[in-house]
């Protein structure tokens, strides 16, 4: 599934920086404290948005 466009708690745009959090997380470059700090999302409850995302989409494409 798409990441969400706006955190469920405070409302500001998180989805502007999924793109490269996915691929600085997965490359391994840093941990993603770092690479959310480098980000400028501060809010925690803006981190659990991109932290907590699963990406479901080749799980749920073959029932559709």
């Amino acid at each position: 599934m798409m990441v969400p466009v706006r955190c469920f708690t405070c409302g500001k745009v998180v989805s502007e920086h999924w793109e490269e959090f996915d691929e600085r997380a997965n490359q391994g470059e840093e941990d993603p404290q770092a690479v959310l700090d480098d980000l400028g999302v501060e809010r925690y409850c803006c981190r659990r948005m991109l932290v907590s995302h699963t990406d479901l989409v080749d799980v749920v494409s073959p029932y559709q």
